[in-house]
């Protein structure tokens, strides 16, 4: 099996989440065999790991099994940061305590926003600055996309590349939410629907607009 088909497969489990190999085989454009087989040495490298799904049945009466990336897996895609980040993180708060690290991370979205803001001026919908902002921080490593949901737009990132800070101080993820929030302007209300420190797959934001007040 080529190394480029590996590499497509766990791209795919990475962006849509768990599947089944049959799904992964028609994304791919490959037999069920082949992707059985891929999924196989995948599970042997330790990338990929399968579980069945709960009350789902097939037509024989066997669950489903899906597959999904292990720790090992997610470790595939790029991290910008890394161990170096959390040193540096940690450095800063020793030596400056959380106020300093608070500046740091304000510096940080400042800047951001500056960028943010000057791309989406130049949008005229809601869709346009969503798919515009999903654009950016694609170009930043998250593997985000943006998809229309009945009224609402969600803003999805697949990847985040500095979960590894993230983790190490959460204040980078109240910047995020709030950044997103300034950046859309206030006709518009963000919700962290799905957040990866919370145990989620991803990181996800539902944008809708704001219903003005009844009269």
């Amino acid at each position: 099996m080529s190394q480029g088909n590996e590499d497509r497969l766990l791209y795919e489990i990475k962006s849509r989440g768990p599947q089944p190999a049959a799904a992964l085989a028609a994304a791919l454009a490959i037999t069920p065999m082949g992707a059985h087989k891929l999924l196989a040495r995948l599970e042997e490298q330790g990338l990929v790991e399968a579980r069945e799904e709960d009350g789902q049945e097939t037509r024989v009466g066997r669950p489903r099994k899906l597959w999904s990336l292990t720790s090992a897996g997610h470790g595939r895609f790029p991290d910008r940061h890394g161990d170096l980040t959390v040193q540096l993180i940690q450095q800063a708060r020793a030596v400056f305590g959380e106020a300093g690290l608070d500046q740091l991370i304000a510096a940080r979205e400042r800047d951001s926003e500056q960028r943010y803001r000057a791309a989406l001026a130049r949008c005229r919908t809601t869709g346009d600055a969503v798919k515009e902002l999903a654009r950016l921080r694609a170009e930043e490593g998250y593997m985000a996309r943006a998809e229309r949901v009945g009224r609402d737009w969600v803003l999805i990132e697949d990847h985040c590349p500095i979960c590894a800070a993230a983790q190490s101080c959460q204040g980078f993820c109240r910047s995020e939410l709030a950044l997103f929030q300034r950046c859309l302007g206030p006709g518009l209300a963000v919700e962290r629907t799905e957040h990866l420190l919370a145990g989620a797959r991803r990181c996800a934001y539902r944008v809708s607009a704001v219903e003005a007040d009844a009269a």
